[in-house]
């Protein structure tokens, strides 16, 4: 029996379509990011940099500076989902390709996502769902990143007031220049350099791993906590909310929206039997995943961005 059109669309249809949109809006912030390290100024240095429309539609031809920025962005992303997608298959759990969100934001993107459509059978099943993805993610981040080192220069008078944007500094920044400096002494660390796209998109990376490996809800860090401990996971169903709500007010606005992602009802953890033992591959599996959450959170990801600072109480 022939698939119905619309249902070929929503499988094939739509992940393509999104994705094309994608290809174009990472690629316009790109283009910018591209031309401002070219002019040797910071990723951000005016407000119009992130809606670059204007200044691209001029001159259409500067969509291909950003080229480098979108593959390295949407490879992280695809890598990260496919990690999903990949697990999904191999436990026989139905679910649709990755779809990668575009939006008008720093990235030129919302994310991307995979919707699970079949019921997650048991703990050994939910833990590779929800650690796969954030693994491989980082995997790939980390390649990117240590391509964006490479190819960045040092920074100059780094402390302009032309700086709109201040970067958090997970610990992988650090490891990944602090390997690099044994083969090129000298190679500047994330603050003191005039970071090249790519390693924007490295950075952008690592911060939406570290998003997705939060401990709660569906997120994928919400899946690994139900699996160790389905009552440490309800018990924290309040607990990080009002924990991000308080970093939103004292470091990064973005938290209490997160906060408030975290109550939709729709977030709410599906029951999924816990009774197999973990093993010792998944309890490795956990734990490689919680070293990479320590690894690339950063509590500040955007200095100077929060509901204190921007209400003026603070410097």
């Amino acid at each position: 029996m022939p698939i119905p059109f619309s249902s070929r669309w929503r499988e094939y249809g739509v992940p393509a379509l999104l994705l094309a949109l994608s290809v174009l809006t990472t690629t316009a912030i790109g283009a910018r990011f591209m031309q401002n390290f070219l002019d040797g100024l910071p990723p951000i240095a005016e407000d119009g940099d992130l809606w670059p429309w204007p200044w691209l539609l001029a001159q259409p031809s500067r969509f291909l500076l950003g080229i480098p920025f979108s593959v390295s962005l949407l490879m992280i992303l695809l890598s990260h989902e496919f990690g999903h997608y990949f697990a999904c298959r191999a436990h026989k759990i139905r679910c649709t390709l990755p779809w990668v969100l575009p939006a008008p934001t720093l990235s030129g993107t919302a994310g991307a996502v995979i919707q699970i459509r079949g019921r997650i059978p048991d703990r050994h099943s939910l833990i590779d769902v929800g650690a796969y993805g954030p693994v491989v993610g980082y995997l790939v981040s980390m390649i990117v990143l240590v391509a964006g080192f490479l190819l960045s220069r040092p920074a100059v008078a780094a402390d302009s007031p032309s700086i709109l944007i201040h970067f958090g500094q997970p610990a992988t920044l650090g490891i990944v220049h602090g390997f690099l400096s044994i083969f090129q002494p000298g190679l500047p660390s994330f603050s003191q350099t005039l970071p090249h796209p790519v390693l924007i998109a490295g950075w952008i990376g690592l911060f939406i791993t570290s998003l997705n490996l939060l401990p709660g809800g569906q997120l994928d860090g919400g899946h690994i906590l139900y699996a160790i401990s389905p009552r440490l996971h309800r018990a924290l169903r309040w607990v990080l909310p009002g924990a991000l709500m308080l970093a939103g007010v004292y470091l990064w606005l973005g938290w209490i929206l997160w906060a408030l992602i975290l109550l939709i009802p729709a977030m709410r953890h599906p029951r999924v039997p816990v009774d197999l033992p973990m093993g010792k591959k998944r309890t490795l599996l956990c734990a490689l995943s919680l070293l990479i959450f320590t690894l690339s959170f950063s509590a500040s990801p955007f200095d100077q961005n929060s509901l204190l600072h921007y209400l003026g109480f603070a410097r």
